[in-house]
C-alpha cells in the first residue's frame, strides 16, 4: 500500500476503474515542451496514487530524531516473540525497526509498490552489512584492550531485545501484494498487525468497499487476543489528495465512512472488543504527521 504525500500528475481515466492495477502504476512519464521550448522534453511530476512515496521517512521524521517516534509509543508485549504483519511497509524501515527493537518472532512487510519492496530488501541487506562491520570492530577493540578476558562471540553487538544480528534475515521478510484484492485464504496467523498512514490511500483507491475489506481481512488474519495498530489519516488529508487520480476523485465524492466512523465500524461491525488511544500527538514528527494511533484488541 503506501504511506502519504500530496504530489499529483495526469490521472488515469475513470474507465480504468479502481481495480485497473496495471494501468495505475506509479510512473514518471515525459512530455513535450511548450511553444518556444525548442522541442525539449521535460519530466512530468511523478505521481504516487497509492501514497507510495520514495524517501517518505526523510520528510516525515524530524532529522534530530534517531528512530521513528511511533516505535516509542508501542508496547513491547505486542511484538516480543509475536508473529507480525506491517501493511503498507513502504521502504521497510519501520518493519526492520520493530524487529530490532522488540524481538518479533517474525514480521512480514507488504506493499503494493514492487519498487519499494525491492528498496526494503536492500535496506535489510544494508543494515545487516553495517551490523557485521560493527561486530568486527567491537571484537577487534575488545581483543586489543583485554585479550585475556575475551571469549569467542563475546562483545558481538545485539539488538536492544537481545537478538544477534545474524538472525534478522530469519525474522524480517517483504512481499509485494495488493492487500485488499481478495479475502480468500484468510486464516488466523498473526498476533499483531500494523496499518500506519495507509487507510486514506486504500479508501481513495477502493472506496468504502475497499476499506471494509481491509478491516475484515485484518480481523480474520488476527489470532484471538491479537492487536491491530492503526494510524488513520484525517479527512483534511483526503481533501489534499483527492485529485491524484480520477479514481481517487470519484471515490472521494462517494465516501460515506468518514475517518471518525472507523472506530464504530471496527467495534460494532467487524467485532473488535476494545480500543485504546496510545498517542494523541507524536513528538519528533514533521507538521501534519502527528496523528493519533489507535490500538484495537480482538
Amino acid at each position: 500500500m503506501a504511506t502519504t504525500g500530496t504530489e499529483t500528475e495526469d490521472a488515469p481515466s475513470a474507465a480504468e476503474g479502481a481495480k485497473g492495477e496495471a494501468n495505475r502504476k506509479r510512473g514518471s512519464e515525459q512530455g513535450e515542451g511548450g511553444a518556444g521550448g525548442g522541442g525539449q522534453k521535460r519530466k512530468k511530476k511523478e505521481v504516487f496514487i497509492y501514497g507510495n512515496y520514495r524517501n517518505y521517512y526523510g520528510y516525515r521524521i524530524d532529522r534530530n530524531v534517531g528512530e521513528d517516534p511511533r516505535l516509542e509509543a508501542f508496547n513491547k508485549q505486542w511484538f516480543e516473540n509475536k508473529d507480525c504483519l506491517d501493511i503498507g511497509c513502504n521502504q521497510g524501515l519501520v518493519t526492520i525497526g520493530l524487529a530490532m527493537k522488540f524481538n518479533c518472532r517474525r514480521i512480514l512487510g507488504v506493499d503494493i509498490d514492487s519498487g519499494l519492496i525491492e528498496t526494503a530488501k536492500w535496506n535489510l541487506r544494508r543494515i545487516m552489512r553495517q551490523d557485521k562491520v560493527a561486530t568486527k570492530n567491537v571484537k577487534a577493540q575488545e581483543s586489543s584492550n583485554s585479550p585475556s578476558q575475551s571469549s569467542p562471540g563475546e562483545g558481538a553487538p545485539e539488538f536492544s531485545n537481545g537478538n544477534k544480528h545474524h538472525d534478522l534475515f530469519k525474522i524480517v521478510s517483504f512481499r509485494c501484494e495488493n492487500f485488499v484484492e481478495s479475502l480468500d485464504g484468510c486464516s488466523e496467523q498473526y498476533d499483531t498487525i500494523l496499518c500506519l498512514s495507509v487507510t486514506k490511500w486504500i479508501h481513495l483507491n477502493w472506496g468504502d468497499d475497499g476499506l471494509v475489506t481491509l478491516f475484515v481481512k485484518i480481523w480474520r488474519l488476527l489470532r484471538p487476543g491479537g492487536v491491530f495498530i492503526m494510524e488513520p489519516q484525517p479527512w483534511t488529508s483526503y481533501r489534499r489528495n483527492r485529485l491524484v487520480s480520477e479514481v481517487a476523485r470519484e471515490n472521494f465524492n462517494t465516501i460515506c465512512i468518514y475517518p471518525e466512523k472507523f472506530r464504530e465500524i471496527l467495534l460494532d461491525k467487524v467485532g473488535f472488543r476494545s480500543v485504546e488511544l496510545i498517542m494523541d500527538r507524536l513528538v519528533g514528527t514533521a507538521t501534519g504527521f502527528d496523528r493519533p494511533i489507535e490500538v484495537y484488541h480482538k
